[in-house]
């Protein structure tokens, strides 16, 4: 949220360096002179930089300045966005279906920009043939690892997980290439 900055009769300086509405500066005076020129042009004196010798002060009109600021801020925190670990579990004994379905849900969260972990568990007499784990966590990579990148499985007692982030940079020449070949092809059937 916009940081609150004093205003009119809250700034407490003595003197203050004033800025007016269009920018140019009007140089150094006293604190009354200048809430009467601010007054007279109909806006308020915002002090903009509060701590500085002597204060310097803005003539604008608060209520339009603190708009403008909030409505960086929400611009601002729009061009962020969190990456969020989701998880896919997974089993050591999948069915081929099954998997595919899990393999296709990983998959849409990586194209949401999300990295995604698999996570594999054993249960009960499962952990004697951790290959069937292997295998499976094997499979899910080839599949995933054009638009993920893989990182090192982790392994302890009884789960297996891999973190897999987007590549995006893999991704967006992917979908280039195919733009390229679409374009080439519509050419040539215009020319026939």
């Amino acid at each position: 949220m916009v940081n609150r900055l004093p205003i009119n009769r809250q700034i407490r300086a003595s003197e203050v360096r004033l800025i007016g509405e269009d920018g140019k500066q009007l140089g150094v005076m006293p604190l009354q002179r200048a809430l009467q020129i601010a007054q007279e042009r109909g806006f308020d004196l915002v002090a903009i930089a509060p701590k500085a010798t002597p204060p310097v002060c803005r003539v604008l009109d608060y209520g339009k300045y603190k708009y403008e600021q909030t409505k960086k801020e929400r611009k601002a925190k729009q061009g962020q966005k969190a990456t969020l670990l989701r998880e896919v579990r997974f089993r050591p004994r999948i069915d081929e279906h099954d998997l595919q379905v899990k393999i296709e849900k990983a998959k849409e969260l990586l194209e949401g920009g999300n990295k995604v972990r698999i996570w594999l568990r054993f249960r009960g007499r499962e952990i004697i043939y951790p290959e069937h784990g292997w295998k499976v966590l094997q499979k899910v990579a080839e599949t995933l690892k054009e638009i993920a990148t893989v990182s090192n499985p982790i392994n302890d007692s009884r789960n297996i997980a891999l973190v897999l982030t987007p590549a995006f940079k893999n991704q967006k020449s992917k979908v280039k290439g195919q733009e390229a070949k679409t374009n080439a092809k519509t050419q040539n059937s215009q020319r026939s």
